[in-house]
């Protein structure tokens, strides 16, 4: 009935945008065309993708019972350098929004254009930092009109594509800031001033849809303020003609440089969203759906991983996240069936004490009800309605017409899915890679050759714009012979803001320091010693991403920022070199030239020797795609940090050899509130091996990659590999439908366990309990293998009779190699 009704509004939502929509709000719901609605979105930023990979992404989500997707508009994507536009390629929004509209799904555009996202500087352009006499979120004309240029720009573009609801299309909701009620108190009575300017600016535009903002209790109207959070059941809007509405239900976290992998299960997150619904919610988006890729130098931070995989119920590659996406999917296709009830029928709710709680919604023709049990360790009974039900911990019951449980968000029906890398080489492909290499050429920065000089340390966005990761300090010291630092062991002592700093003292390197445990201001000292000449000091300072988050975030220093720079000798006598005539010179000459685009042997590389552990060095090798057309991955393991190229698309920062911590990798356990270091992965290793090569990077013949390998590494252990499901699992309560899959045209080769009866354990270690049905095995056996999916019904009448006691709700538990 569900998955029916589900359809229905689907194949209406599509036929409702081929022609004007009215999308309007009451303090109930979103309503379009005069009907309150319930909306299940999810983010998927389209950055973090690539364009061919859109259609299948926005298609799953739509499978799972998203109707909805939602993204940021990223402004220095598409305004890298100040009025030079970008919106080709990946970059181009319209044809992301088209084939959202493709799909028959609404759109949710948060144009901001401050995004935070863990981007780069969050999503603004570096250039702005520079303009004269500006500041950044703020009641400052100079930002305003650069923000109102962009924000001008991006709903021109939409409404000339003809994508707004109110013109037909799919978008029916925009946002304007983000956030911003978290750090306004900083900015003072210009920051209150700014948001009433937003608000002016958005309704200059007559989008004629509304406008949200997030995380701002005291947005104006017509704003609707909006919730993000891992819980905003308890969220109420600053005003009563607003919805509720929960614009960022982080269903994981991100991944940082030397930290764990974060996840969060199915079960909290199915926990959140039914209370949510429970209590008056009527739109909830994902943060993420697909989490995607920080390809190029987009991460933000610092020291965001190349990976935004988030625990999306889409996995970086785009596969399904199981249990994760399964679990939710039935819960959309059960909220969307009782979407009527829920945002026009009459709210009665009653307490049970110690957590438990009910809600019924009633109209004149029907009822639903939920259960709900916020207690996060103690199991309920309760008797509603004259019956009896069993509530778990940490769990919301719900009852479509009151009488019946059909879901329970602690109870997983859906396959677990353990995916696996494989090699899958093409035909004749080496083993091993073959090698080539050439240095990058540093001699001039080493001689102090650069493009300026200034007589002090400069920050490092105002030199470089951005416009690469490192910036290069040359000074030039002349001591004489009774100077007292001749030819003494002194200390070249160096503060910096980070992130990473190396030394070269008279053309070598003398040392290299990154920061860690998230302080980026260090201080770091190298001994040297002075000779009766011209010293050279070469500093390189490298950035691992800007900030992105926080109150004036956009004046965090970065790079040798004023210094000091000193020269410490016996006695702690001291010479300062800040103010010395230092030249400058913005990223490598390898950048410059584009060694990066190198696919037709145009540059002399060297065939033979291939170094190891060398710092400053550029490798490149050809391959063939694996085959298939599962995702493909490349095992960067061996390699010290640096960043890659595959066919001159860059697929990000690489960072093998920072390593998670050994700890804190225990087992999780769902019930009760969730925080991102919770139900963490991957203690003690890399915290990033593997980074994905999109399938539309690759050529059906030989491919390029070439490799910058800045800290020293050894190549020669890289490999390409696909991402597949290994083992399929799943432990499914009697009268629901096992089913099973595997992808890639892949079929069950194996069924390694199952029992039906009262089986212990979970996925990977699955044992019998007490009691089972004795052809059970078989059963799955015949079902699944040799089969890509399979499903049987879990009942005694296909699996066979048990001897299980009539207490013992049964269940069958099975465990499949692909």
């Amino acid at each position: 009935m569900g998955s029916f009704i589900f359809s229905f509004i689907l194949v209406f939502g599509f036929l409702s945008l081929v022609s004007a929509t009215i999308v309007n709000h009451d303090g109930r719901a979103v309503t379009i065309d005069g009907q309150r609605r319930i909306l299940i979105a999810g983010a998927i930023h389209y950055p973090r993708s690539t364009a061919e990979m859109w259609p299948d992404l926005i298609q799953k989500a739509k499978d799972g019972g998203i109707d909805t997707i939602e993204t940021y508009v990223f402004w220095n994507f598409h305004e890298p350098q100040r009025r030079e536009y970008d919106f080709n390629g990946d970059k181009d929004i319209i044809r992301f929004l088209k084939t959202i509209q493709d799909a028959g799904l609404y759109a949710i555009l948060r144009i901001g254009p401050y995004a935070c996202a863990e981007w780069n500087y969050g999503g603004f352009p570096v250039w702005l930092h520079s303009l004269p006499g500006i500041e950044l979120r703020t009641d400052n004309e100079i930002f305003k009109n650069e923000m109102q240029n962009f924000t001008t720009l991006i709903v021109n573009m939409v409404k000339e594509a003809k994508l707004l609801a109110s013109q037909g299309g799919p978008i029916i909701l925009t946002q304007i800031e983000n956030e911003y009620g978290n750090v306004m108190w900083a900015y003072g009575a210009k920051g209150k001033n700014y948001l009433q300017w937003c608000v002016n600016l958005a309704n200059s535009l007559n989008v004629d849809i509304p406008w949200i903002m997030c995380q701002q209790g005291n947005a104006p109207q017509p704003m609707i303020n909006t919730c993000n959070g891992y819980y905003c059941d308890a969220f109420t809007p600053n005003n009563p003609s607003s919805p509720k509405i929960w614009t960022e239900n982080w269903i994981g976290w991100f991944k940082s440089w030397g930290e764990r992998d974060p996840h969060r299960r199915a079960e909290d997150v199915a926990f959140a969203v039914a209370r949510f619904y429970q209590r008056g919610g009527t739109i909830q988006n994902y943060y993420m759906y697909h989490g995607g890729t920080n390809f190029g130098r987009t991460t933000g931070g610092p020291y965001i991983a190349t990976s935004y995989d988030y625990d999306g119920f889409l996995d970086e590659y785009g596969n399904l996240n199981q249990p994760k996406w399964g679990h939710l999917k039935n819960l959309h296709f059960i909220i969307k069936s009782m979407e009527t009830v829920l945002t026009y029928g009459n709210i009665e709710t009653m307490n049970f004490g110690n957590g438990v709680e009910a809600t019924m919604y009633t109209t004149n023709d029907n009822s639903s009800c939920f259960l709900s049990n916020y207690n996060q360790s103690v199991d309920a009974t309760i008797t509603f309605q004259e019956k009896k039900y069993f509530l778990p911990a940490w769990s919301v019951s719900i009852l479509p017409d009151c009488d019946q449980v059909v879901y329970n968000t602690a109870i997983v029906n859906t396959q677990t899915s353990v995916m696996v890398k494989k090699s899958n080489m093409a035909e004749n492909e080496p083993e091993k890679l073959n090698w080539v290499w050439r240095p990058e050429d540093i001699n001039d920065s080493l001689k102090g050759k650069g493009s300026f000089t200034a007589n002090s340390l400069l920050e490092q966005k105002i030199a470089t714009s951005d416009a690469s990761d490192y910036l290069w300090y040359m000074t030039s010291v002349n001591i004489s012979k009774n100077d007292p630092f001749f030819n003494k062991q002194v200390t070249l002592r160096v503060n910096t803001m980070g992130h990473g700093l190396y030394i070269y003292f008279n053309g070598e390197l003398v040392g290299s320091k990154y920061a860690t445990g998230g302080k980026y201001k260090f201080v770091f000292e190298v001994p040297i010693k002075m000779k009766s000449k011209t010293n050279y000091i070469t500093l390189l300072s490298v950035t691992v991403g800007l900030k992105n988050y926080g109150p004036h975030f956009d004046l965090e220093p970065v790079g040798i920022a004023g210094g000091p720079v000193q020269l410490i000798g016996s006695g702690n006598i001291t010479k300062d070199l800040s103010n010395n005539a230092w030249t400058y010179k913005v990223g490598l000459n390898g950048e410059d030239t584009q060694i990066y685009n190198d696919f037709s042997h145009q540059l002399e590389w060297h065939s033979d020797d291939i170094p190891i552990k060398r710092p400053m060095t550029w490798y490149k090798t050809t391959f063939k795609a694996p085959l298939g057309l599962e995702p493909v991955v490349v095992d960067l393991q061996g390699l010290g940090k640096g960043q890659a190229w595959v066919n001159g698309h860059h697929i990000g920062r690489y960072w093998p050899t920072f390593m998670s911590p050994s700890y804190g990798c225990e087992e999780c356990d769902y019930r009760g509130a969730y925080g991102p270091s919770r139900c963490e992965t991957n203690c003690g290793e890399p915290t990033q091996r593997w980074y994905h090569v999109p399938r539309s990077y690759l050529q059906t013949d030989n491919n390029t990659l070439i490799l910058l390998e800045e800290a020293g590494g050894n190549p020669t252990m890289v490999n390409f590999q696909t991402v597949t499901i290994g083992t399929v699992c799943a432990n499914v309560n009697e009268g629901k439908t096992l089913e099973l899959s595997c992808q890639g045209g892949r079929a069950i080769s194996e069924v390694q366990f199952a029992s039906f009866g009262d089986p212990e354990g979970t996925c990977g270690s699955f044992r019998k309990g007490t009691c089972e049905a004795v052809d059970a095995l078989l059963v799955v056996q015949k079902a699944c293998v040799g089969q890509a999916s399979c499903s049987v019904d879990v009942s005694e009448s296909m699996l066979g009779p048990s001897n299980c006691d009539s207490s013992i709700s049964k269940r069958l538990a099975v465990q499949a190699i692909c």
